[in-house]
């Protein structure tokens, strides 16, 4: 199975080069790209970039250079108090974007780029706890101000990434399994990292070791 791994965010990249220090560092158009030999899988990882258009475009080229069976995205997101925990693993099965802003019609944006990821092909029961649930995505970290309107849409956490990547997966019928660990919470008043980047740094190494470790049984469940 040629699988495709996506990182996104810069901290969660300079993670994994520490959890894998052997690595051999190459270039694509997006970004660092590497082969990572890993309980018997060998792995292509692209460090994507932070953001909804460094994502959009990098999986349209992994999608066309790789032609994987398979696109992995490992990352963190901020957890909505009160519907999700410190450490949890968002397995994604819905997104939404909400940052786009419309003022000259009623297009519903919101649903016109939410996307369903259909996970058949991994088949229950999954081989470690998570909570498959909707993430919330815009460029932009999680404003208290509009996480009741978040959680009201369904969103058990949110992140930048996420709504791109599965979006442009749809329209290319790719396999796309997004796995997403709470490095912190956020609730309608605060968010436990913001003007604290060394707290997140420092839980988002917890996070991408934790998915890597994991990773080869999520792998070794798929059903293509």
């Amino acid at each position: 199975m040629k699988t495709v791994v996506m990182i996104s965010a810069i901290a969660e990249w300079k993670a994994v080069k520490e959890i894998f220090p052997a690595l051999e560092i190459t270039t694509s158009p997006y970004g660092d790209t590497a082969i990572l030999h890993h309980h018997g899988f060998e792995l292509k990882l692209y460090h994507s970039g932070w953001g909804k258009i460094a994502s959009a475009g990098a999986i349209q080229y992994v999608i066309d250079h790789d032609q994987p069976d398979l696109i992995v995205n490992l990352g963190t997101c901020g957890g909505f108090e009160g519907k999700i925990g410190l450490n949890d693993v968002v397995l994604v099965e819905r997104t939404f974007i909400y940052d786009i802003v419309e003022l000259m019609g009623d297009l519903n944006i919101v649903e016109y780029y939410a996307s369903t990821l259909n996970l058949s092909w991994l088949p229950e029961p999954y081989p470690h706890p998570v909570r498959k649930g909707i993430l919330a995505s815009a460029d932009s970290d999680l404003p208290p101000d509009k996480i009741s309107y978040l959680k009201s849409l369904g969103a058990i956490a949110g992140d930048w990434e996420s709504g791109a990547l599965a979006w442009v997966a749809n329209r290319n019928a790719a396999r796309l399994l997004i796995l997403r660990g709470v490095s912190d919470l956020v609730n309608e008043e605060a968010g436990e990292a913001y003007d604290n980047l060394a707290l997140f740094e420092e839980r988002t190494k917890d996070v991408m070791r934790k998915l890597f470790e994991q990773l080869p049984d999520w792998l070794r469940s798929v059903k293509l």
